[in-house]
């Protein structure tokens, strides 16, 4: 069922690709997959509730329904492995992460970590968020009095990097020399894109050529991680340990626990890309309200009155509705996982409301899309503008579950959902409160796929103090 968009936001509709009329041949598959998978998908995948084809050889079920997405995520999910493809892509980078991990190891993983992440455990982080959040605002100052023109996808990784390292790791993750920000736009740019390789599915120790660039960045992550272990363990052995997330995660080790390397590799996951996906939607909403108007003074006015009211950070998500409303939309766009891809471990069969019956062959991918199921004719009115009012309390509510994935669903939901935004909320509260900010003749985003959904060649906007503001 489409949700209308109930919109006094002028109609805007940014940048993304068209979809194809017409089908792209093998070559072109290959180059485009390399370049932006975000390009390769025609009508039918924002139209049709189900699609299956073939795809180098391989049926493959494109899923936009509802209720096949409630299955395949949720009703079962014990049936579906993650798409060999996907694994392909990030096992080199995070190994056996909470991202990639399966089996025994997922489960031993996400159960250790789950304590950290609860509501209540997340809404305790709130005033850590909210500090680091003003002294990000500090360091922009100077370029915000001289309406300078400041890079916001690159900026929103400091903070949210910021934030991650006082929240989960107490401010004691090793940084090394150089622009954080930059290292992980090596990394993700490098490693972080489908090879032709993968799409061959050559095993993984077949070289993949395009990502010999990305070794360097690699290393230099594991070369923090492993630092940053080495530092905490002394102080976990004389008991003068934080008790923040990686004290949890190294106090696991052992043979009832995690290996050495499970540990490694989930630190890494949470360092390299746990912030990623908040970060790079920080930006979008950035962007989005700059060229929305309209809406962002209503976010302004409300961020103006909350943050000078003195209430607790804690309270600002559900304060905020404007400010999350956009947050979310900026979701709904450029979602952060833009891919869930599955294969089923057995032969499965599903069934819609007009009893038609899909069949999905063991080992074949069936793709839930979150970047085509949020612009989908069928679900969504105004499938591709911005339309944030959509998000307000009144009309969320008539959003199914299964037609807005930002963060999965079923078992493998992301594990930080409420934690991310919270942070967010926060972090934009912050952040329009001082600062309006908008679009230059140098504003030319372009959404490209690699692990999130990311512009390319950055997103500069210009950063201006507020001389309207509320204080």
């Amino acid at each position: 069922m489409t949700v209308a968009a109930t919109a006094d936001t002028l109609a805007f509709e940014p940048p993304a690709p068209i979809p194809r009329n017409t089908p792209p041949s093998r070559l072109e598959v290959i180059r485009t997959l390399f370049r932006n998978p975000l390009e390769l998908w025609g009508e039918p995948s924002y139209s049709e509730p189900v699609i299956q084809a073939k795809f180098f050889g391989q049926l493959t079920t494109i899923v936009n329904h509802p209720g096949l997405i409630r299955h395949v995520l949720v009703d079962n999910a014990a049936n579906y492995g993650m798409q060999p493809v996907r694994q392909l892509v990030l096992r080199p980078i995070l190994r056996d992460g909470l991202l990639t991990a399966e089996g025994d190891t997922w489960k031993r993983s996400r159960k250790a970590m789950a304590p950290v992440f609860t509501p209540r455990h997340a809404r305790g982080f709130a005033n850590q968020m909210l500090e680091q959040s003003m002294k990000f605002a500090d360091g922009m100052q100077g370029s915000a009095k001289a309406g300078a023109e400041v890079n916001v996808s690159q900026e929103m990784t400091e903070l949210t990097f910021a934030i991650l390292a006082e929240t989960l790791f107490s401010g004691e993750i090793v940084r090394t020399a150089g622009n954080f920000a930059e290292h992980v736009d090596k990394l993700l740019h490098t490693m972080g894109r489908i090879d032709p390789m993968d799409l061959l599915q050559a095993p993984s120790f077949v070289p993949r050529v395009t990502r010999w660039a990305g070794q360097r960045p690699l290393n230099h992550f594991r070369r923090i991680v492993a630092e940053t272990m080495e530092q905490r363990r002394p102080r976990i052995a004389d008991c003068t340990a934080p008790r923040d997330f990686l004290t949890l995660l190294l106090e696991l080790e052992g043979p009832d626990g995690l290996t050495r390397e499970e540990i490694e590799d989930n630190i890494l996951t949470f360092i390299g890309a746990g912030h990623e996906t908040t970060a790079r939607s920080l930006a979008w909403t950035l962007y989005l309200l700059a060229e929305a108007p309209h809406f962002r003074a209503q976010v302004e006015a409300e961020v103006d009155r909350v943050v000078t009211s003195g209430a607790d950070p804690v309270e600002w998500l559900e304060l905020l509705p404007h400010t999350r409303a956009a947050f979310e939309e900026a979701m709904r766009l450029y979602p952060p996982a833009p891919n869930l891809g599955r294969a089923p471990l057995k032969d499965d069969v599903w069934t819609d409301e007009n009893g038609r019956r899909y069949e999905m062959p063991e080992g074949e991918a069936v793709l839930v899309m979150p970047w085509v199921l949020h612009r989908h004719k069928l679900y969504w009115d105004k499938p591709r503008q911005f339309v944030p009012e959509r998000f307000l309390p009144g009309n969320r509510e008539k959003i199914g579950r299964f037609q807005y994935l930002p963060f999965g669903a079923g078992p493998r939901i992301c594990i930080g959902a409420t934690f991310a935004l919270q942070e967010a909320v926060i972090a934009l509260a912050v952040l329009l409160n001082r600062f309006r900010f908008e679009t230059t003749i140098n504003t030319k985003p372009w959404p490209v796929q690699r692990l999130t959904v990311q512009p390319l060649a950055g997103l500069p906007l210009r950063v201006s103090e507020r001389q309207d503001r509320r204080s």
